[in-house]
């Protein structure tokens, strides 16, 4: 019987610290974005995508924005998901949309995503831009970089 009891105790609180985990685990994270041009006008925007959307729709997103940028711009989000990915981008104009230069191809403004995914001829996947919050231990840097 005292087997029984040690083994009750402890499937007690494996369970208790797994429920205390996951209440702790309310996800909080901290972005900071380096390599601004605080000499450009504008905005930063910072989106935190689920796959749903990225890396162009917005309104799925969870946002922050920082209007008067300094060097280094940090954020932070809560409730963010296990598996996620970050857009930041500086709004020069305020359009709350990335401006292309000439080609239509190309961002005339400064433009970062997570886990170091870059533009190349189209925006990264979602696969190549998502993080896992489990490795994050809470803060992420991403590099802005202009054209």
């Amino acid at each position: 019987m005292p087997h029984s009891n040690t083994l009750l105790s402890t499937a007690f609180y494996g369970l208790l610290g797994a429920t205390s985990m996951a209440v702790c685990h309310a996800n909080s994270l901290e972005v900071t974005i380096n390599n601004i041009d605080t000499q450009r006008p504008g905005v930063i925007r910072v989106y935190l995508f689920t796959a749903d959307g990225f890396p162009k729709r917005h309104q799925q997103a969870l946002q922050q924005q920082v209007f008067t940028p300094s060097q280094p711009v940090r954020v932070s989000f809560r409730q963010v998901p296990e598996v996620f990915a970050i857009k930041a981008f500086h709004d020069e104009n305020n359009s709350d949309s990335l401006t292309k230069n000439w080609t239509g191809i190309f961002p005339a403004e400064g433009l970062a995503f997570s886990n170091g995914a870059t533009l190349r001829f189209r925006p990264p996947s979602f696969a190549k831009a998502k993080l896992e919050y489990s490795q994050t231990s809470g803060s992420i840097q991403l590099k802005m970089i202009y054209p």
